[in-house]
């Protein structure tokens, strides 16, 4: 699992569609899901993934190719958009991808499950998050 954020993100922004991107995934592959957690005194804990989620950059060019080779892989892909960014709600945040062709799409952000290789392929010329 992967997510890739445009490199010109503020940090608020880079985390804000970070947490949006892997809960797509963790929706559309939910066995990437664990056990709940529970500590010494019986409190239960949330589920989390059970593997790393690996975080990286790239411009705006990186992040087109990276979402065409997604798309044409159809792989399990999440997207965000800098439209996103002015909406309050998860209505306006489709309306807001649904009103922009593919091609079209302003992505800051993107997350994309699937074989290791494959994800190496579709990520290629992005580098490790800082």
């Amino acid at each position: 699992m992967a997510v890739l954020l445009r490199d010109d993100l503020a940090v608020w922004q880079r985390l804000n569609v970070t947490s949006f991107l892997v809960s797509g995934i963790g929706r559309a592959v939910p066995e990437l899901v664990g056990e709940p957690y529970e500590d010494a005194d019986g409190t239960p804990y949330l589920a989390m993934f059970r593997q790393p989620v690996l975080v990286f950059e790239g411009t705006k060019e990186t992040m087109a190719a990276a979402h065409a080779r997604a798309v044409a892989r159809a792989l399990p892909c999440a997207v965000f958009t800098a439209d996103m960014f002015a909406t309050g709600n998860d209505r306006d945040n489709r309306a807001a991808v649904r009103a922009v062709g593919r091609a079209q799409l302003d992505l800051v952000g993107m997350a994309v499950h699937g074989p290791r290789n494959a994800v190496d392929k579709i990520l290629k010329g992005a580098r490790m998050h800082p």
